[in-house]
C-alpha cells in the first residue's frame, strides 16, 4: 500500500493548488467590484486566500479506497478573508458613493496575485512531474515482474 501513497501525495498537491488557482482568479476577477465604505449591508469584495496543512499520516483501519485517498500530502484546511480596509476612492458621481463621495474597492494588488499565481503554478507543475515519476516508476517495475 506504500507505493500508492505517493500518488495520493501528488494528488492532494494538485487539488490544493488547483484550489490556490481558483481563488486567485476569483481575487483577479473582483478587484473592481464596489461596495460602500463603512456599510455592513454592502461591503466590498474581500480577498480570499487558502491555508494549508500537511497530512503525515494515513488513517488506520480504512479499507483501501480510503486509505488511497488519505495518503500523506497537503490539504486545505479553510478558506481566509484578508482582513486588510477596502481601498476608498473618491468619486462622487459613483452610484455607490457614501456621503462623503467615497467608494470602497477591494484592497488587491494584481502583481501580488500574478506572483501567487505564478508560484502556484510551478507547484501544479512539481507534483504533476512527481505524479509521472511515480508512475513511470510503476511501469517499470511491473516489466521487472513478468520479466
Amino acid at each position: 500500500m506504500g507505493f500508492f501513497s505517493s500518488f495520493a501525495t501528488s494528488a492532494s498537491g494538485l487539488t490544493a493548488e488547483r484550489l490556490r488557482l481558483d481563488l486567485i482568479s476569483n481575487n483577479i476577477a473582483n478587484m473592481n467590484t464596489t461596495g460602500r465604505p463603512n456599510d455592513p449591508s454592502d461591503p466590498p469584495y474581500r480577498r480570499r486566500i487558502p491555508l494549508f496543512a500537511q497530512v503525515l499520516k494515513q488513517a488506520e483501519g480504512t479499507s483501501f479506497e480510503q486509505s488511497f485517498f488519505r495518503g500523506a500530502g497537503v490539504r486545505v484546511t479553510r478558506v481566509l478573508e484578508d482582513s486588510k480596509p477596502p481601498r476608498l476612492v473618491y468619486d462622487p458621481s459613483h452610484p455607490q458613493a457614501d456621503d462623503k463621495g467615497y467608494v470602497a474597492y477591494p484592497n488587491i494588488n494584481v502583481v501580488n496575485e500574478m506572483v501567487d499565481m505564478i508560484t502556484a503554478t510551478r507547484a501544479y507543475e512539481a507534483n504533476v512531474t512527481a505524479l509521472n515519476a511515480a508512475k513511470d516508476i510503476a511501469l517499470k517495475a511491473l516489466e521487472i515482474g513478468r520479466g
